[in-house]
């Protein structure tokens, strides 16, 4: 490993690898940092809408069936006594198909395609901390060490002039440097599994209604549960709840998603106890709940950022959008003669992403209020389900596959209410 670079990535999951290859593809000496060794897991639904489709296309990555990525119709929205299909929407900008592909994999094949655009990977790296420059305070690099030495492996030091934290929710380098969560923004839970099932389906199912305890009789809670069918005949099954103020509700998430599966997902054929794999959990931090996404030499990326959609927890997507924002800025501030010409440069990044998912992100903040209620969820979900006009203007909010410039009215007017909120 080389003790000096352009720029360092710590984390290769979806925007360290996609920041890693649109860098490296610029021309910069670009080494990626990843703690695990490849392959390695994360709580994740598995399910890439058109929105992660093109990113994945304007990064080059292949997806042929024959690798094992499945495409899919559109969401099947179950809740309320209602089944209803939508498909995704046909537009200019995104494809009108989704994908599932195993998380396992996904990080993987995104990390060895920056590798093959010419960054360079290395696995089992421990970052421990950020080294920062004694008179300016900068971040001019990371202190690492071998993940198998553990504390007691040397540290050694590896300089560069851009730092980018893609090192996940907890985002220790963040922390590090000061930059807390902010307060009051969504945040989510999420747990995870997989199961056998006899059933072949070209449709991502969502389940509206998730109940604390037996079905009318307990509290209905705001998110969703999922079940993701996989090309290997499994499905990917899992619940989110939702907590407008960043408070999640206190209950045992994995007892939860067993017991929903256990009344609500009969037609699927899951037999209980058949789960393969433990049932696996992870925080979801949601509409930009850490910033600034770039001071004084280090860039936040991903869930370091808190760049989930409030509406759907949809995070891979914005991750790479974010990475190749990011490398926008970094080319434009490549020759500055100095920090501060070159920090206003890279403070583009930030502005280029409150412009493209600001107002949206905010409309979500008071999606996720509404939804904390547990009457207006239902209300919703029983009367606003039959309504097809609503509900195509709904799928494509939540969804976030709408047309930004011209479109039906439905995308003039998400883009007009978009605009309207003000972007924090």
């Amino acid at each position: 490993m080389r003790t000096e670079a352009d720029v360092l990535v710590v984390g290769a999951g979806p925007g360290g690898s996609a920041a890693a290859h649109y860098l490296a593809k610029e021309g910069f000496d670009v080494v990626v940092l990843e703690k695990a060794q490849f392959p390695r897991d994360k709580v994740c639904g598995d399910g890439l809408t058109p929105r992660a489709v093109r990113e994945l296309d304007l990064m080059g990555v292949p997806t042929p069936p024959e690798d094992g990525w499945l495409a899919n119709k559109g969401i099947r929205i179950v809740g309320g006594g209602h089944r209803i299909e939508f498909p995704w929407p046909e537009t200019t900008t995104f494809p009108s198909y989704g994908l599932t592909f195993p998380r396992t994999r996904l990080d993987e094949t995104l990390a060895r395609h920056a590798s093959k655009t010419g960054a360079q990977l290395c696995e089992g790296v421990t970052v421990t901390g950020t080294v920062r420059d004694e008179r300016s305070g900068r971040v001019v690099g990371v202190t690492v060490r071998n993940t198998e030495d553990g504390r007691s492996g040397p540290e050694r030091v590896l300089r560069a002039p851009l730092v980018v934290a893609a090192d996940g929710v907890s985002s220790r380098l963040a922390l590090g440097v000061g930059r807390e969560r902010k307060k009051g923004r969504p945040m989510g839970v999420a747990v995870r599994t997989y199961y056998p099932t006899p059933r072949r389906d070209d449709w991502m199912e969502g389940h509206l209604q998730i109940w604390s305890g037996e079905p009318g009789r307990s509290k209905l809670l705001p998110g969703y549960g999922w079940i993701f069918p996989l090309s290997d005949g499994t499905v990917n099954v899992g619940l989110g709840t939702l907590s407008g103020k960043g408070r999640p509700p206190r209950i045992e998430p994995r007892t939860l998603l067993r017991g929903w599966v256990e009344s609500s997902t009969g037609d699927w054929g899951l037999e209980p106890g058949s789960e393969m794999g433990t049932v696996t959990g992870a925080a979801i931090p949601m509409a930009f709940n850490r910033q600034p996404f770039y001071r004084d030499g280090l860039a936040l990326v991903g869930d370091s950022g808190g760049m989930v959609n409030p509406f759907n927890g949809e995070g891979i997507a914005y991750a790479m959008q974010a990475a190749r924002r990011l490398a926008e800025a970094v080319v434009e501030a490549d020759g500055a003669r100095d920090d501060r010409r070159r920090d206003r440069a890279l403070a583009g990044y930030a502005r280029a992403l409150k412009d493209d998912l600001g107002g949206y992100y905010t409309l979500g903040r008071v999606f996720a209020r509404i939804i904390d209620h547990p009457s207006i969820m239902k209300a919703c979900t029983r009367y606003g389900l039959p309504r097809p006009t609503l509900m195509r203007f709904t799928h494509k909010l939540l969804s976030d596959v709408w047309e930004p410039r011209g479109g039906d009215w439905a995308d003039r007017t998400i883009a007009t209410l978009a605009r309207m909120a003000p972007s924090a």
